[in-house]
């Protein structure tokens, strides 16, 4: 269900992305790119890393990316039916996977192996023309990727297979690229060159890409014909330089009730905060069944009417208790989770921090059944799953988010509005 309202509208779950921050991010990108000569792929995987994977590559179209990525070939087909005609890459599948309706939909496929290249050329003869291609090299991951010793056998049978196969690429992923100057990047850089003059000498003429954000960000000389950023799309530095990205969700919940109690008492499972004085409590109707990790417990704030207060007790299935003091909160008032920083909410990264972890996760955990999504930002439309409705009546305070003058008024839901979770 679509709704078209003020993004201060109380929500029991919710993330808000901002799709005039992904343009801002996007066209950045592509400005590093454009400026060594090199095109622009956007990686919209994993349902655009929480964001959304249809809007966010219309947003990214919109501000010149030329590319975009995907997984697997299911989240690239999707890309395809939504209308956008932009050349799109799907680079992991199970070997059993018919390819035969991605090629036929013009999507361009990843092979890294002989076994692999051979169903490609299977699948290009049912779907009735050639599979575009991109060989993948392992120089260093060893993750996905074709080992150096069985590169040369997988070009000379790409090369072979030049009516069924046009291989369009060879390209490979860099391990550390979000640590500058460590030297497996320059290690990588030496082993794809040697792969990719194998590949000439088969007789083959690809495009090479291997830089991922980080690496667009910090090495241009690896920029070659194609970079493929994803987290730097979202407003996420992988790297630590100067960059203005601009973080695009926002994480929002409202209260749903408040009370007061006296010193001693305690919240949640396992008693473990207890109220040292007098104090009211807010009760925010969220939990790690909504992205909020449980591990974070007793470990984190919220942005709560204009400042900074403290989660207490154990993060639940469904909710989280905060710690209000004196103030006085009304029911219905706006929380954020997290947010762009920018009125000093809590950010993705410092959950991340936190935890251990990194920022993707945290933002691509977001694409979940019961938060809903609202856009903001030029033809931005919202997606809101069954039963996710208002908690409250009042309007939030002291919102990091703006206000969605900018929301698309279309009625209803368009066709390709959103990627299914």
């Amino acid at each position: 269900m679509c709704q078209h309202r003020d993004v201060h509208t109380p929500v029991r779950a919710e993330v808000v992305v901002d799709l005039d921050a992904i343009r801002h991010n996007v066209g950045l990108l592509v400005d590093r790119a454009a400026a060594t000569g090199a095109a622009t792929m956007i990686a919209v995987k994993a349902d655009g890393y929480g964001h959304g994977a249809i809007p966010v590559a219309r947003a990214a179209v919109e501000a010149g990316a030329t590319w975009l990525g995907a997984c697997s070939l299911a989240e690239a087909v999707a890309l395809r039916e939504a209308g956008l005609t932009v050349p799109i890459l799907a680079w992991l599948d199970l070997l059993d996977t018919d390819r035969a309706p991605g090629i036929a939909a013009g999507i361009d496929v990843a092979a890294s192996s002989v076994a692999e290249l051979r169903v490609l050329a299977d699948a290009a003869d049912r779907a009735g023309r050639p599979a575009r291609v991109h060989l993948k090299i392992d120089t260093g991951m060893t993750r996905h990727g074709c080992p150096p010793a069985e590169w040369p056998a997988l070009v000379t049978a790409a090369a072979q297979r030049a009516g069924a196969v046009e291989v369009v690429a060879v390209w490979s992923h860099l391990a550390c690229a979000d640590e500058p100057g460590h030297k497996s990047v320059d290690e990588q850089a030496e082993r794809f060159d040697v792969g990719y003059r194998q590949a000439v000498d088969a007789g083959l003429t690809p495009i090479r890409h291997l830089a991922n954000a980080a690496a667009t960000l910090t090495r241009p000389d690896l920029h070659f014909d194609l970079v493929r950023p994803g987290i730097a799309c979202y407003g996420l530095n992988p790297v630590d330089v100067d960059v203005d990205l601009r973080p695009a969700m926002t994480f929002r919940s409202a209260v749903a009730s408040t009370k007061r109690v006296p010193a001693g008492e305690s919240v949640g499972y396992g008693r473990t905060w207890t109220a040292h004085t007098d104090t009211t409590l807010a009760l925010v109707p969220v939990g790690y069944a909504d992205g909020v990790p449980r591990a974070l417990s007793g470990r984190f704030d919220v942005w709560l009417a204009g400042r900074r207060r403290p989660a207490v007790g154990r993060v639940s299935m469904d909710q989280i208790v905060i710690d209000c003091g004196d103030d006085d909160i009304a029911a219905g008032t706006e929380v954020v989770l997290f947010g762009p920083g920018t009125r000093g909410e809590p950010t993705a990264r410092e959950w991340a921090d936190i935890l251990g972890t990194i920022d993707y996760e945290i933002v691509t955990n977001m694409s979940r059944p019961r938060v809903a999504r609202h856009y903001i930002g030029d033809k931005a439309v919202s997606d809101n799953p069954a039963g996710n409705s208002a908690v409250g009546n009042s309007a939030a305070r002291d919102s990091p988010v703006g206000n969605s003058a900018a929301v698309d008024q279309a009625a209803g839901r368009r066709a390709a509005g959103d990627s299914t979770r």
